[in-house]
């Protein structure tokens, strides 16, 4: 078996391929996001083209793909959600984070995925980064219920 690089546990000749191919269109966005995902892996920069929408290829630059694709080791794709995108929808988001190496190091593409069906096609339309979140720290304050769980004060009990 050839698992498909999309991570879906499918043999990639049912899975991503006859996407790519143009064999069969996808059904909903995340699986023209997993496509997607595979082309840069197997380096199909063609369907990278072909599958962004018409009014967002002006930026789109065909070489630095190229390259990005060929000199980076594809780790892995995580689906981390989906907003519409289904097959009666005609726009959706998908939520990803692409993990790859390169010659900087390993690194995680977070975005969230923009689509758009055009005559019965899903197409990339854009993408938003994600941005970590920061994190919090919740302090406990000396008077405050110890979180152990004891019932008794925080200084009382583990802050001590």
């Amino acid at each position: 078996m050839n698992s498909c690089p999309c991570g879906s546990g499918n043999d990639y000749t049912t899975c991503c391929e006859p996407i790519i191919t143009g064999k069969k269109p996808a059904e909903t966005a995340e699986q023209l996001m997993r496509a997607r995902y595979s082309a840069h892996v197997r380096v199909e920069i063609d369907f990278l083209y072909a599958s962004t929408h018409p009014d967002h290829r002006r930026d789109y630059d065909h070489k630095g793909t190229k390259v990005w694709a060929e000199q980076s080791e594809w780790l892995g794709l995580e689906i981390v959600g989906t907003t519409g995108g289904g097959p009666q929808d005609e726009k959706g988001e998908v939520e990803f984070i692409a993990r790859f190496r390169d010659k900087d190091g390993v690194h995680n593409h977070h975005e969230r995925g923009r689509f758009e069906r055009r005559e019965k096609q899903w197409l990339f339309s854009e993408g938003l980064m994600v941005k970590s979140q920061p994190r919090t720290v919740v302090k406990i304050g000396r008077n405050d219920p110890c979180s152990c769980g004891s019932g008794k004060k925080y200084k009382k009990c583990c802050g001590k």
